[in-house]
């Protein structure tokens, strides 16, 4: 491909958990930061606690990102508040909390994109797509909000519920997600294909487009495959560090 032919339009910057890589992972510190350092958005994960909170944390359990030791969804919010979700990560983040997705809302809606992974792969049926919405709509947020997920329900249960809200479809790498990249893929709702960067071609990217579906790419951080995936047209990639995704992809 020629300098002339490529796509030299800046794909948008969503931090992966926010900030992760110079900050504890789905924190308000993280988020803050991604902001500071000039993303266009944020992605995290959420799930419910045994009292049905939207809760930011990526693992089924606390044990990994906190001082703390179970399973998210059979611990009660006032107990996970509790919990210290910085020190894992440095003595500087100590006392960093677990945020709910209305603090997150609250503080950063309307300010930066958000990518909200549905982290209900465990209890597909629980209630979690149905209370994410709600939110969105009660933060008047559906335009700035992209639900993702690996189980393709969870997006059409989504747009059952409200068809203009923005969903990603995520995809596994290789040929444990061919089938969803591909034309299992088609028969769901969704707005975006979110596939891992090693998966992403031209021809990939010329068919979501035709298709009217965006590609937004995760979790690259390799300055040849950012510029890469710059050059071939992906509208998003996801990364951990914002600021130096921002550097390569705005470089020459």
């Amino acid at each position: 491909m020629t300098g002339e032919e490529k796509n030299m339009t800046t794909p948008l910057i969503i931090a992966h958990r926010g900030a992760s890589a110079l900050a504890p992972e789905n924190t308000m510190a993280a988020f803050q930061l991604a902001h500071t350092l000039g993303a266009d958005g944020i992605e995290l994960d959420v799930m419910l606690s045994k009292d049905e909170e939207l809760v930011v944390i990526h693992d089924a359990t606390v044990d990994r990102t906190t001082n703390g030791s179970g399973r998210v969804n059979e611990i009660k919010w006032r107990t996970l508040r509790e919990l210290d979700a910085g020190r894992a990560f440095s003595v500087q983040y100590q006392g960093e909390r677990l945020p709910s997705l209305a603090e997150v809302y609250e503080h950063f809606g309307k300010k930066l994109l958000i990518n909200v992974e549905l982290k209900n792969y465990a209890s597909p049926f629980d209630q979690l797509t149905q209370k994410v919405i709600k939110l969105t709509v009660d933060f008047g947020l559906a335009d700035s909000v992209i639900l993702s997920s690996f189980n393709p329900l969870n997006l059409s249960r989504a747009k059952r519920q409200m068809k203009k809200i923005q969903c990603g479809l995520l995809t596994f790498p290789a040929s444990a997600g061919a089938l969803l990249r591909g034309a299992v893929g088609r028969i769901f709702p969704y707005d975006a294909l979110h596939p891992y960067y090693s998966d992403v071609d031209e021809k990939l990217i010329k068919r979501m487009h035709a298709l009217g579906r965006k590609v937004n790419v995760w979790t690259v951080d390799d300055p040849d495959q950012l510029r890469r995936l710059r050059d071939l047209g992906a509208d998003a990639v996801i990364c951990n560090d914002p600021k130096a995704a921002r550097e390569v992809l705005e470089g020459v």
